[in-house]
């Protein structure tokens, strides 16, 4: 299903949030098919430690998706200066218990707790956020399919596909590698069969690189560092950044902008998503979609 408005200016929009809706009503509708055939639903769980506000918003906002597609909830709130070892045996209470099918380890984490240590610990065959080593060194082999990709760049791929972009051959480029989000998008764009270039911080000469790609994936946390002038005329972008600007204009006094300039790149792309609108929801969408998978395996339902 495509959701992709036409604006006035070239570029049509790829409406994240209409496509993000749309995966959580076929989620909710395999949930109730489930409960039906086994009396059973999926069940996430979410470990917070700490009190962000950032954190809690996104907790909640995740528990919230859970109840609208059925999902059973389950999580602790854990207080900031929790030992690793509290932590640990929290995550081990999830991977013992057979109505959990899915965890995530909010982060960040508090600095004396070691992230690596607590997501390591995360069961593979539960790890719906697709950070364990198994299956993140799973995506870079081929002819090996991980349990569980990273949620937001496996709904940069999901934008694409919905919309009709056709990757299969085509220049594609991400800009950033960080483990979340640029390195798994660019194994999983090879994977679709693009060719694909990866720049960072280090890459003498962006612009000219980036202008060669049919498709675009930004996700280097820089406000508005694409501009009009770097993009191939047709180029379909997807923007995954997000950052507050100040705009004393507006209510908050900030405004928030992708890591493209939309209004320039838009005149001059085929396809873009918005910030926000675009990637964001995506990423709860395919947390959801992953839960659902870790949920089938667990019920012996083929996906």
């Amino acid at each position: 299903m495509r959701s992709v408005r036409a604006t006035e200016r070239r570029g049509a929009v790829i409406d994240g949030k209409s496509i993000a809706g749309q995966i959580r009503k076929e989620i909710a509708a395999e949930v109730a098919n489930l409960k039906e055939s086994f009396g059973k639903v999926p069940g996430l769980a979410v470990v917070l430690v700490g009190t962000r506000k950032d954190s809690e918003t996104y907790v909640r906002s995740k528990k919230k998706a859970c109840e609208e597609v059925g999902f059973a909830s389950f999580g602790v709130t854990l207080p900031e200066d929790s030992t690793q070892e509290d932590v640990l045996n929290h995550v081990k209470q999830f991977n013992d218990d057979p109505a959990v099918h899915g965890i995530l380890v909010q982060l960040p984490l508090p600095k004396h707790i070691n992230e690596e240590a607590v997501l390591g610990a995360v069961s593979y065959e539960k790890d719906v956020d697709g950070f364990h080593p198994i299956n993140v060194g799973t995506l870079c082999m081929q002819g090996r399919k991980p349990l569980f990709v990273s949620c937001t760049p496996r709904g940069c791929i999901e934008l694409l596909v919905r919309s009709g972009v056709q990757m299969k051959g085509k220049r594609a480029v991400v800009i950033g590698r960080s483990n979340i989000v640029g390195t798994p998008a660019a194994q999983l764009l090879q994977r679709q069969n693009a060719t694909v270039t990866v720049v960072h911080s280090a890459t003498p000469n962006p612009a000219e690189i980036v202008r060669e790609a049919d498709i675009v994936i930004a996700a280097v946390g820089k406000a508005e560092m694409v501009r009009g002038d770097w993009l191939k005329p047709g180029a379909v972008v997807i923007d995954v950044g997000i950052n507050a600007v100040d705009d004393p204009s507006t209510k908050k006094g900030y405004r928030l902008v992708g890591d493209v300039n939309y209004a320039e790149a838009s005149e001059v792309a085929s396809m873009i998503t918005p910030v926000p609108g675009g990637v964001g929801p995506m990423t709860i969408a395919m947390l959801l979609s992953n839960t659902l998978d870790a949920a089938k395996r667990s019920f012996g339902v083929e996906s």
